[in-house]
């Protein structure tokens, strides 16, 4: 279990930051819009919902990158790297990794991009019209994009069953919390239809379409009464694999 996948319950990790602005920095923004187009463009959108033509577009992208994409490259870093940098820096730096992985730039062509124009901060950023690829990142931030599929086996739990949340070997990206790992709750909700992960998370257990399930925890059996507040319940959405019978 990677440390910082999630943080809920944990203790001794500093003041909080109240920063409320999206972007603190003019970069940042940039940073967003890069992830944005990715996404726009991903092989994924071929078999999400709407369906989008992803394979006509005029681009030479053509991998996949989702939300999981992001994570994966933030969850892999070293936890003491994790914690040292700011948001959109970890954005920047999986981003970045991931085009070089992919060979659409070397390193040592990025070095040279960096070093340039942190010469030359006022030289323009080259630009390309692409009304094609504009209409399709357009439709993409109005539509978005589902994993939902038609469910092909009845779900395992029905409202009311009681379960236990499995703990599985960690990977490169996960979407189990890792503070509900081996406690107990009750279905509050089955989902309909069936969710999609758009990538597979390997022995983590997600990969084709399966029931999502809203569950409810009482807060006391996870971080203790002494830390918690009386007669409070929380929920978290989870994939069926994450979930066995209690009884």
């Amino acid at each position: 279990m990677k440390l910082q996948h999630t943080l809920g319950g944990l203790e001794n990790l500093g003041p909080v930051n109240l920063e409320t602005r999206v972007f603190v920095e003019p970069w940042e923004q940039r940073i967003f819009g890069i992830h944005t187009v990715m996404m726009a463009e991903s092989a994924h959108l071929g078999d999400a919902l709407p369906k989008y033509p992803v394979a006509d577009l005029p681009t030479a992208f053509k991998d996949t990158w989702t939300w999981a994409s992001l994570r994966t490259g933030a969850e892999g870093m070293q936890p003491f790297e994790y914690f040292k940098y700011r948001y959109y820096e970890k954005w920047l730096m999986g981003i970045s990794q991931f085009f070089v992985d992919r060979g659409y730039v070397s390193a040592d062509e990025l070095a040279s991009k960096t070093e340039y124009y942190r010469k030359h901060p006022d030289a323009p950023l080259p630009t390309q019209d692409n009304p094609v690829l504009a209409a399709q990142i357009d439709a993409y931030l109005t539509q978005g994009d589902s994993g939902l599929h038609a469910l092909t086996a009845t779900p395992r739990f029905t409202q009311g069953a009681q379960v236990v949340v499995t703990d599985p070997d960690a990977v490169d990206h996960t979407r189990l919390p890792g503070y509900l790992r081996n406690k107990r709750g009750i279905v509050d909700r089955v989902y309909p239809g069936a969710f999609s992960y758009f990538v597979s998370t390997g022995p983590d257990g997600i990969g084709p379409p399966m029931p999502v399930y809203r569950i409810a925890f009482q807060t006391e059996y996870i971080w203790g009464k002494g830390k918690s507040e009386p007669n409070t319940t929380i929920y978290a959405d989870l994939y069926e694999t994450y979930l066995n019978s209690s009884n």
